[in-house]
């Protein structure tokens, strides 16, 4: 099998992102982000899909951790897709439930190349830490549209930011891991188009 593996550089007057990324990982996170909640929702991303990932996030966080958060999934996007090749023989649809403490996440994926997102999460505080949480959405947006994925994430329930959050990335991790996994029964791509 073709090594499913990228790496990419992006470099802004806002940020400097260095990431590689490997699908057919052990889970193995090198994360290295100005943003410290950030990094910490990569290792959980990186662990539960079993990828191996290297990301070197530096940005203005002296404005905010906006631009490096946005950044970061503009690059895990593009190398996600870039990895991906021509999708052949992928599962293509991805689905994981994920439970932390008294919150519930679900992520559903579609590795369609029709970028889309929906996502529904009533998070109780505007910020865990230094983390303004309005950048999670800005992080899966921009993920979604850079790899090419129609992404769905629901918060069923909970009522501690951070374990809804944590429960989200977790998912996402598991959602894509099932996505990504190669179907020996699948010839071609998994669609009816003949291309995705």
């Amino acid at each position: 099998m073709t090594e499913r593996k990228a790496s990419l550089k992006r470099k802004t007057n806002e940020t400097n992102i260095s990431l590689s990324l490997n699908i057919d990982g052990e889970g193995t996170s090198d994360i290295q982000t100005d943003v410290p909640f950030m990094t910490h929702m990569l290792d959980l991303f990186t662990k539960h899909g079993h990828f191996d990932l290297t990301v070197e996030g530096r940005g203005d966080v002296d404005i905010d951790g906006h631009h490096t958060t946005e950044d970061i999934g503009i690059v895990l996007g593009q190398a996600l897709l870039e990895a991906l090749g021509d999708k052949k023989g992928i599962k293509r649809y991805g689905n994981a439930f994920v439970p932390m403490d008294e919150a519930l996440a679900q992520v559903t994926v579609d590795l369609s190349n029709r970028p889309h997102l929906v996502m529904n999460a009533d998070f109780p505080a505007a910020r865990v830490g230094d983390f303004d949480v309005e950048l999670v959405h800005e992080f899966l947006w921009k993920l979604a549209i850079e790899a090419r994925m129609n992404l769905h994430v629901n918060v069923h329930y909970g009522f501690n930011t951070h374990h809804m959050i944590e429960a989200v990335f977790k998912a996402l991790g598991r959602a894509l891991d099932e996505a990504t996994q190669i179907d020996p029964r699948v010839k071609g791509v998994p669609s009816t188009k003949g291309m995705l």
